[in-house]
């Protein structure tokens, strides 16, 4: 069987389980994967501060992806490449969900997280890294994903069916572990990544193993090679015991 070397994880619905937690299972087995000498990469739309700290829990010196590859760190605390999403585009984000009262947003930049309760002052001033709307309304979701639609240089993801995710245009998961697999030596054929929202599946057909949970979206199950348990059924214990170390 072939020999995998990365394998890149995605946090939310996948390695952590619905009270945002590793469990015990899980955190073991990465420790297998660990000594056996596969890199662990988490690879989240979650920005580093909230990512690091998963990371640093679980003993992790290894690379990071966060905001859905607008950050690529060699190791925690490293950054290796940051990618910026110009700031007229988030402006007209901004401007866009002002006329949507009820939906939710949020923004990342290097200076900070910003959202509908505190937004910039200055956004021209920001590094910005990625724009997100949430809301419960389907209707009012769709119809903002239709108007960014037919914007130029975005790239439009989700993290969850009741959200939008938005990076500058070629920025995806799949596109940071390509410059992963370059800094280390890797093939993507040597890599896995696991996953189970729409931010997860440039990376899940990149590379040589993609795999949904049991709890992914649909469509991410049809981009995959297999599926595995969901995120409440330590899935990505049964990935490394059924993929990635068995020999």
């Amino acid at each position: 069987m072939k020999r995998y070397r990365l394998l890149a994880l995605d946090l939310d619905g996948t390695l952590l389980n619905d009270r945002s937690e590793v469990s015990e299972t899980n955190a073991e087995w990465i420790r297998h994967a660990v000594e056996a000498g596969v890199m662990v990469c988490a690879s989240t739309g979650r920005g580093f501060q909230s990512a690091v700290s998963i990371v640093e829990r679980l003993g992790l010196d290894s690379p990071m992806i966060t905001v859905n590859g607008g950050e690529i760190w060699e190791k925690p605390h490293s950054l290796h490449k940051r990618t910026i999403l110009d700031s007229d585009k988030v402006i007209g984000l901004h401007k866009l969900a002002l006329d949507y009262p009820e939906v939710w947003f949020w923004a990342y930049s290097t200076q900070g997280i910003y959202n509908k309760e505190i937004w910039a002052e200055e956004p021209k001033s920001h590094e910005w890294l990625k724009f997100g709307y949430y809301t419960e309304d389907l209707g009012q979701l769709g119809k903002i994903l239709k108007e960014i639609s037919g914007w130029d240089g975005l790239e439009i993801t989700n993290s969850s069916p009741n959200n939008i995710e938005i990076n500058p245009l070629g920025i995806s998961k799949a596109s940071a572990l390509a410059e992963l697999c370059r800094l280390k030596g890797f093939d993507m054929s040597e890599v896995v990544s696991v996953g189970d929202s729409l931010n997860d599946i440039a990376a899940i057909r990149a590379s040589g193993l993609g795999v949904a949970m049991g709890n992914a979206q649909e469509e991410v199950k049809r981009a995959a090679n297999a599926v595995t348990g969901t995120n409440q059924e330590d899935g990505v214990a049964q990935v490394i015991r059924q993929y990635v170390l068995r020999t």
